[in-house]
């Protein structure tokens, strides 16, 4: 592995089962973490999602301006396409499959395991959630690092990239 497919998902809400996605951006990093390559757009979804969300989401995706731009996003086909097209560029062998990285991902790998299964298809099972590492180092180091939280996908992620390069300058291991 010498690359990372962070990626971050902004949706109406977290049940994938009646929710959708309106954002989503990646960047594939280096193992330093430097960027390769960046994708974002929003994505266009009907009104009645976002009529439908609840009370944070409406406040929270109304506040950064995404609720706005949603009528005039691209296509979730599209999206999924051009995501897919970024893992190919940096992944041409379609038996190296990429890991995804971010935080608490699991939320966003549900939402592509329903509504991008292209990219599901291409993704290794594993994944690096910078959350896991915030549950350790806040509980057995009390330490809490410092975010934004701006609820936009590619502010999120490099946020999670930051925080995870913190994490691992931090680190100190015996060679």
């Amino acid at each position: 592995m010498e690359k990372l497919f962070w990626l971050d998902m902004e949706m109406t809400g977290l049940d994938v089962e009646k929710e959708v996605i309106i954002e989503v951006a990646a960047i594939v990093t280096d193992l330093n973490f430097k960027e390769l390559d960046v994708f974002e757009t929003v994505v266009r979804q009907p009104q009645k999602y976002l009529d439908s969300m609840d009370a944070w989401n409406t406040e929270h995706h109304k506040k950064s301006g995404l609720t706005a731009k949603v009528p005039n996003g691209m296509a979730q086909d599209q999206t999924e396409a051009k995501l897919v097209d970024l893992v190919k560029k940096h992944w041409p062998d379609p038996k190296d499959r990429p890991v995804m990285a971010g935080n608490s991902i699991m939320q966003d790998r549900l939402f592509i395991n329903k509504y991008m299964p292209d990219l599901a298809g291409r993704l290794h099972y594993r994944m690096v959630d910078v959350s896991s590492w915030k549950v350790i180092i806040n509980n057995k180091f009390r330490y809490v690092y410092q975010k934004t939280n701006s609820h936009r996908a590619l502010d999120d992620i490099r946020e999670s990239i930051q925080e995870l390069r913190h994490y691992c300058d931090n680190l100190s291991f015996k060679k």
